[in-house]
């Protein structure tokens, strides 16, 4: 499971029939991501809705 998986900006689109992800990245900043390996995405936003609920 990598971090997209969890991502808040995950989400399926019908028409391609698969995951995408919904930030607006420019070709700049999706071309750094993808060389990077390493790097976590500076955009990740935990999706779980319950992640707070746990805490309490």
């Amino acid at each position: 499971m990598n971090e997209c998986d969890t991502c808040a900006y995950n989400a399926y689109d019908e028409e391609w029939e698969c995951y995408v992800c919904e930030m607006n990245l420019d070709e700049d900043e999706y071309a750094r991501y993808m060389q990077d390996q390493r790097a976590h995405c500076p955009y990740y936003r935990n999706g779980d809705e319950y992640a707070i609920a746990r805490k309490q």
